[in-house]
């Protein structure tokens, strides 16, 4: 007797349905990018500092987009974190599949899968230096209010 289950099932049991995925196909890269950017618009709402979008697809599997802020506080952090998910939640029906570091409330790491969000307090930030790390990783300007840009209200 063999290990596996062995079993005629007719080759026309698998639909070939190429078209139809075909016409499902989204442009993932546009709609990594509106994440990305609603992240930054809902941090931007909640004053984190030094917003910086970063392009790492051509660069790394692991996204295609990492949003990397400063929280002043460790409840700035956590407020960012919360109204990031909540922002995210209602303009894309997406929740984070995983979230770190929220009870510590130094560097709160949200993924999206496709973006990767990075909330972390100043000491935190300049000691990990992950734009150095991604330095290689295409940069995108977002303006923030402060600049003069951002949402218009």
């Amino acid at each position: 007797m063999s290990d596996y289950f062995q079993a005629n099932f007719p080759l026309q049991s698998v639909a070939v349905t190429k078209g139809a995925v075909r016409n499902l196909q989204i442009d993932t890269n546009a709609t990594s990018q509106n994440v990305a950017e609603t992240v930054a618009e809902a941090a931007s709402d909640r004053k984190a500092g030094d917003i910086l979008l970063l392009r790492v697809a051509d660069v790394s599997y692991l996204a295609d987009y990492f949003v990397v802020m400063t929280g002043y506080s460790r409840v700035q952090v956590r407020a960012i974190a919360d109204a990031i998910e909540d922002k995210v939640q209602q303009d894309w029906q997406r929740r984070p599949l995983r979230v770190e570091g929220k009870t510590e409330g130094n560097w709160i790491l949200q993924d999206y899968g496709d973006v990767i969000v990075h909330i972390m307090m100043p000491k935190e930030r300049e000691f990990y230096n992950l734009e150095a790390f991604w330095g290689h990783a295409e940069h995108i300007e977002f303006p923030t209010s402060d600049d003069g840009g951002g949402k218009q209200t």
